[in-house]
């Protein structure tokens, strides 16, 4: 007993910081977050511009942004499962070494196929920047607390998603200097997120032996996107009733099936699935599915409307796209406090995700006329939305699952957010690429079809097309855009209905790193469920620990029959790690 409380972490490793240890602790985390959401917003409002000059199609645009997602998505939780195993530390410093690789080949590439190769790459690495900097926070700072510097995490995605716009227009619109510095342009600044987080990041290293569900990754990895892949082409390349429909989606679906059998043996499963026990954690992680549609579906489709059929600059298409981002800077910071003040969260999601679904749903309105001062308040009422939406739901996990689950959780929640944005621009690309196709059709004369090239003239022609196929182009592609904000206005009431559901709990008052070192400092099995059982009913708002009598009595009786062989395994851990 005695050794095992000397080697305890000390009070600044177990996250009692005080407010300027967090802040400088947070300075590279979160300059390593901005180099994340730049890459995206960059790159998004440039894309018209790169798959023009690149000669690439409609589906290609869409795969470009889909193939980091997928990366982004396969790994996420392979990211944080390593965080409950390994130095978060290092591996944030690893996430921003191969996304910053992957962002320098990608600036080089000469076509699209390969653009589309290095851009994996660096969604590897940008799945684990978006995971692990959430992680690192909940493993310093309690939840109660957390809400305090959550409007910094809102500040920040907001100054990303307006610079990324205006950075990425300008360097497109620069003669000398092009679209290939959208890749660029955020290297100098992971480097100096990398050099912060080397002197003001000090987190508890668990040393314990890691293992790495692989194959359940691989089957994850397989079945997402043989489905996408499946999306992206059926209707166009084959068709959707078709041998290669079956094929796709049947195998799919069996490495879907294969990925819950292996999770269900392996020995440190990367989605553990009794996560999905809990009520708070099923709920949320349904719910941030939709957020996914909205945080990613919005950007990259808007950015083609304003550009494609509005005609504004990337630089002024960035511009136009402010109402959105100071929507989500407002509503991330002001909630954020109100939470950490008062301790209640649910509130906000549930307004939050009305707002979202009400902006999805106001946007589905417009066409190529829409009066530009009404688009600005529908994405107003949009980023209202997603600020008070998107980092709450991840603080409802942290807050509910137990401590050395705080990874796994995070990433979980993260994981299915990106799921919904690879699904998102996979199924709204090919849904507006198959409604600008019609649209084209119809508004050509008899026979004149082939001279507009199909749907993908929109991108890989434009130029080249007649004056009068190019206005036709522009009109397709303005009306068809509300299609596709209708079918992310119906897929939000999902959340809705989700988050009304979720069982608010009141904030707990210790960070992850407290949580796990209590927990890691009782040397039996009744004084660890003591422990556990005071802090549930602390989290729940009762006062005061549960009775010893009574939780002695429950020890050789109900929690030995519902917990354990995880029990065992979680004593195993705390005797590795002491």
């Amino acid at each position: 007993m005695a050794s095992t409380t000397a080697d305890l972490p000390s009070a600044e490793q177990q996250g009692r910081m005080t407010h300027r240890q967090i802040l400088e602790a947070l300075s590279g985390l979160l300059l390593a977050l901005f180099v994340a959401f730049l890459s995206s917003t960059v790159v998004s409002n440039a894309l018209p511009t790169i798959i023009t000059d690149l000669r690439g199609s409609q589906s290609q645009y869409t795969w470009v942004v889909t193939a980091t997602l997928l990366a982004s998505t396969a790994s996420t939780p392979i990211w944080g499962k390593l965080a409950d195993l390994m130095s978060k530390k290092l591996l944030i410093q690893i996430a921003i070494v191969v996304f910053v690789l992957g962002s320098m080949l990608a600036g080089l590439a000469q076509s699209v196929p390969t653009l589309i190769g290095w851009r994996v790459l660096q969604g590897l690495g940008l799945g684990g920047l978006q995971a692990l900097v959430q992680i690192a926070m909940a493993a310093m700072i309690s939840p109660r607390e957390r809400g305090r510097y959550s409007g910094l995490l809102g500040g920040v995605m907001a100054v990303a998603t307006v610079g990324g716009p205006l950075i990425g227009g300008l360097l497109v619109d620069t003669s000398w200097l092009g679209w290939r510095w959208c890749f660029f342009v955020g290297v100098p600044f992971a480097v100096v997120a990398l050099v912060l987080l080397q002197r003001t990041l000090h987190l508890p290293t668990i040393k314990r032996d890691v293992s790495i569900d692989y194959l359940g990754a691989a089957f994850l990895t397989a079945g997402v996107s043989l489905l996408l892949i499946w999306v992206t082409l059926a209707g166009d390349t084959f068709a959707w009733m078709s041998v290669e429909t079956l094929l796709m989606v049947g195998g799919g679906l069996l490495a879907v099936a294969a990925f819950i059998v292996t999770e269900l043996r392996a020995k440190e499963p990367i989605v553990p699935l009794r996560l999905f026990k809990d009520r708070t954690t099923t709920l949320a992680i349904v719910a941030s599915v939709a957020v996914g549609v909205a945080l990613f579906g919005s950007t990259v489709f808007l950015g083609q409307y304003l550009q494609i059929s509005r005609g504004y600059s990337p630089t002024a298409a960035g511009l136009l796209t402010i109402p959105m981002v100071g929507g989500l800077l407002v509503s991330s910071t002001v909630s954020g406090i109100l939470i950490s003040r008062y301790g209640r969260w649910k509130a906000y999601l549930v307004t939050g995700s009305v707002l979202v679904a009400a902006g999805f749903g106001l946007l589905s309105t417009i066409d190529h006329t829409t009066n530009m001062v009404l688009l600005g308040v529908f994405l107003a009422v949009l980023g209202l939305g997603i600020g008070m939406t998107m980092q709450n739901l991840v603080l409802a996990v942290q807050n509910t699952v137990a401590a050395t689950d705080l990874g796994a959780a995070s990433s979980a929640v993260a994981f299915f957010r990106s799921l919904g944005g690879t699904i998102g621009v996979s199924v709204l690309g090919a849904v507006l690429s198959a409604r600008v196709t019609t649209l084209i059709t119809d508004g050509l004369p008899a026979g004149a079809a082939a001279q507009a090239g199909g749907g993908d003239v929109g991108l890989a022609t434009l130029n080249d097309a007649p004056p009068a196929i190019q206005d036709l182009i522009r009109v397709s592609y303005g009306d068809a855009t509300g299609r596709i904000f209708l079918i992310a206005a119906l897929l939000s009431v999902i959340t809705v209905l989700a988050v009304v559901f979720i069982h608010e709990v009141a904030l707990r008052t210790e960070s992850g790193d407290e949580r796990v070192a209590q927990q890691s400092a009782p040397t039996d099995s009744t004084s660890a469920v003591d422990q556990q059982l005071a802090g549930r009913h602390t989290a729940g708002g009762v006062d005061g620990p549960a009775e010893p009598v009574r939780v002695t009595a429950i020890v050789g009786t109900e929690l030995d029959d519902h917990h354990g062989r995880h029990e065992s395994a979680g004593r195993e851990r705390v005797d590795t790690r002491s």
